[in-house]
């Protein structure tokens, strides 16, 4: 399941991809099936970056046409070298982060002057509803400790000097499971309608009919579960100037 459109990032031959908070790796795996991109993971969990070095096993020796390498690695503080990236991936991590200005200054410093940025954080309003529904939802260690407005930190994104330029939204069919979820948190084993909808969202995933296609990418824009915001980082040859 992607969050991030990759025909949006641009990736080419030779180019390094860096998915920060990449989890159990589904866009550094993604990515690597691209022709001689070099994927490369980073995530503080030993457990998820385990199972994303298995699942490198798990994909058809063909659909690897590039490299790919998983490493334990800090968010806020990237043991990558300066301005050595040409795309970054930070998707669903900022909400976990208490200082996430650290890590936009840290993409920002690895990335390549003209490289590519996707970020992706839950959709405000229904990240809202779910932290109405349950306590445990926003309080679960590790999970998420802020509502990102997306207006607002498309602006801190840019203050820092990167150039929006696409939002999109992303798996509008997942927000009512999240409500569900979070309405019956307190079960000791999920009711019938949460295990249901969630069968539907995996025979979704494996099967991608074309009904569910065609509704979520009616509903993403208003209402999917993720808001995915687009930026460039300005070539060295081109200045910014205050707007008087």
């Amino acid at each position: 399941m992607l969050t991030a459109e990759f025909d949006m990032l641009e990736l080419g031959s030779g180019d390094i991809c860096l998915d920060v908070g990449c989890g159990e790796g589904r866009h550094t795996l993604a990515a690597c099936r691209l022709p001689d991109v070099l994927s490369v993971g980073l995530d503080l969990s030993t457990t998820d970056l385990s199972t994303a070095c298995r699942r490198i096993g798990e994909i058809q020796e063909h659909t690897l046409r590039g490299n790919i390498s998983f490493g334990i690695g800090d968010a806020q503080s990237l043991p990558i070298a300066s301005e050595s990236i040409d795309v970054a991936i930070a998707s669903e991590v900022l909400e976990h982060i208490p200082n996430y200005l650290l890590v936009l200054e840290e993409l920002m410093r690895v990335l390549k002057p003209g490289g590519r940025l996707c970020i992706s954080v839950p959709r405000q309003w229904p990240e809202w509803i779910c932290w109405q529904l349950s306590k445990g939802y926003r309080s679960t260690p590790g999970g998420h400790i802020r509502i990102f407005d997306a207006v607002h930190l498309r602006r801190e994104v840019e203050r820092l000097g990167f150039v929006f330029f696409a939002q999109k939204g992303a798996h509008a069919l997942h927000v009512p499971y999240w409500w569900l979820k979070c309405l019956f948190w307190n079960w000791k084993k999920d009711p019938w309608m949460v295990r249901c909808y969630h069968r539907l969202l995996i025979w979704d995933l494996m099967k991608r009919p074309y009904l569910t296609r065609i509704v979520d990418r009616l509903l993403n824009p208003f209402m999917g579960k993720s808001i995915v915001l687009y930026f460039s980082k300005l070539p060295d040859s081109v200045s910014c100037k205050p707007c008087l």
